[in-house]
């Protein structure tokens, strides 16, 4: 630990020199989050090795002019339990070197980017997820004039301290053509644009069994049109065939992928309405032929509301890229203020609903022996694996109090969306409510009241879920929270999961202390999902930016 942070303070030092004493702009971010483990089993927790585990990062940036210039030191001595244990040491594992010239910018070393939606390609972090797959080879931006951006990268997916074999090559086409057309369009309402993207990967076909290919592309078009309060997006994308998995005879598929994307807004001041159709069908694309996740190079985006709520995220939906079709509609709607309803403030209402099911009849499949391919459109029939029907009401009630009230149905079918055998959990049907209270006592200090109830026959059975949190505005912050599974058939399992925690603000720095236990469960972010251990034990973050 001593020699690490001498190497974090050196680095430090000499960065900062230099762009001292060469004008230059300075500027970057730290993040450490460590964990005591202690075993209970209770809940299943298990007790670490280590007294103590932790994960740090440390990112340095510097800009002088059109040059700019990084890197990011990562240390996991050794990593949290919810992260995979492949993450282990210290090291750079971030770099680059960026140069713009006129209309060129130029990028050497790591760089993250996504091509349209991400259907056929995103490279991205997410921390809370444990996912890194930071590209690192060469990136060209070009602009040659205005409304057309070209962009074309090589490179290797970064798979934790090391990088995959496959070689990722990309080329990528934006147009906007109201501003091609400056002049002849300079009158029409209507803005367009359109994208054009192609993603290549390469891996040496080393299997003595079977011809696997090489080189495996992926195609993805896209448009985007803008009139007046409407905006439509649709996207299709195409992945050539790209046998992954076991690698047998009975299960080896050579079928295209392909998916679509369609989405269609309407706002104005008070009102928003978006319905978004996606199917997906053998859209998985890696940097290497394997199943393990963290090869994954592309973006499935999710197609259900991402709720912030403790008890509404219980049962995420995971995104199923080898298939699936889906569903969704949002409005939101303010009633105006001075009606019966609206009151002095005006009451904020959402209404939200999602549906996903299989394709029909599974995923396109092709081998010796067989040819399928589903229908375009699965909805009546097919194996429905999450559905969520939820209304919220915001509604601040004079200059002190403000509520916020959520109603929800789920469907959420375990099996499928956790990766488990047919019938080893089957669907749990739930019903949620959330009632949420801020009151503002006087002037700095804010109490919030939270309940949660989880209401459902089917899984680990109902639960109950209270927060009390008090904010001394702007440093100070106290919590105290609760989850009760009082309705688990196992009345061993009918448990307490509480946490404490306090925290410190001054400007940009954040520090937080927390105690308690957490359930084993699936976590997800945007559809993508990770399993989490159960855990009892002390926690501490810190977070900065200079």
């Amino acid at each position: 630990m001593k020699k690490l942070f001498i190497l974090i303070f050196t680095l430090s030092f000499n960065i900062i020199s230099f762009a001292q004493n060469n004008s230059g702009q300075f500027y970057g971010d730290f993040d450490l989050n460590m964990q005591t483990y202690s075993e209970d089993r209770s809940i299943g927790a298990e007790e670490a090795d280590e007294i103590l585990l932790n994960n740090a990062y440390l990112n340095i940036n510097y800009r002088k002019g059109n040059l700019y210039t990084g890197l990011r030191y990562e240390s996991y001595l050794n990593a949290l339990l919810d992260f995979d244990k492949e993450y282990q040491g210290n090291g750079i594992a971030y770099k680059y070197l960026t140069y713009k010239i006129d209309n060129l910018e130029i990028t050497a070393g790591n760089y993250y980017d996504q091509i349209g939606s991400g259907l056929i390609f995103r490279s991205y972090e997410n921390k809370r997820l444990g996912i890194d797959n930071s590209m690192d080879g060469v990136r060209l931006k070009f602009f040659p004039i205005r409304g057309l951006e070209l962009k074309s990268f090589i490179g290797k997916s970064r798979t934790y301290f090391s990088y995959s074999d496959g070689i990722i090559r990309g080329v990528d086409i934006n147009l906007s053509i109201n501003d091609i057309f400056e002049k002849k369009l300079k009158d029409i309402k209507t803005k367009i644009i359109l994208g054009q993207g192609i993603v290549s990967r390469y891996q040496k076909d080393n299997n003595p069994k079977f011809n696997l290919p090489q080189n495996v592309a992926a195609y993805s078009t896209r448009v985007t049109i803008n009139y007046g309060k409407w905006k439509y997006f649709g996207e299709f994308a195409t992945k050539l065939n790209d046998p992954i998995g076991a690698l047998t005879i009975e299960e080896n598929n050579y079928a295209k992928g392909s998916g679509i994307i369609n989405s269609i807004t309407y706002s104005k001041r008070g009102l928003g309405i978006s319905a978004e159709m996606h199917r997906v069908d053998h859209m998985e694309f890696r940097s290497v032929r394997t199943v393990s996740k963290e090869y994954i190079i592309n973006y499935i985006p999710a197609l259900s509301k991402q709720h912030t709520y403790t008890l509404l995220g219980l049962y995420p939906c995971a995104t199923q890229s080898e298939g699936e079709f889906g569903m969704q509609f949002d409005v939101f709607y303010k009633i105006k203020k001075g009606t019966l309803l609206g009151g002095k403030y005006g009451t904020k209402i959402s209404l939200n609903f999602s549906r996903i099911n299989a394709l029909s009849g599974g995923n396109s499949f092709l081998n010796d022996s067989i040819n399928h391919t589903p229908a375009f459109i699965s909805i009546k029939d097919e194996e429905l694996y999450f559905s969520d029907l939820n209304i919220e009401i915001y509604k601040k009630i004079n200059r002190k109090l403000r509520s916020n009230f959520v109603l929800a149905s789920q469907y959420y079918n375990k099996d499928v969306l956790e990766g488990k055998t047919r019938g080893t959990y089957g669907i749990v049907k739930s019903i949620i409510g959330v009632v949420d209270v801020q009151y503002r006592i006087k002037k700095g200090h804010t109490i919030k009241i939270e309940l949660q109830e989880l209401l459902t026959e089917q899984g680990d059975g109902a639960w109950s879920m209270g927060l009390l949190e008090y904010t001394i505005s702007p440093n100070w912050f106290f919590a105290i929270q609760d989850m009760y599974n009082w309705g688990n058939k196992d009345s061993e399992k009918q448990l307490h999961y509480a946490n404490y925690d306090f925290g410190y603000i001054k400007g940009a720095t954040r520090i937080a202390v927390g105690y308690g236990k957490k359930r084993a469960g699936i976590f997800c972010v945007g559809g993508v999902c990770k399993e989490v251990p159960s855990s009892n034990g002390f926690n501490l973050s810190i977070s900065t930016s200079f």
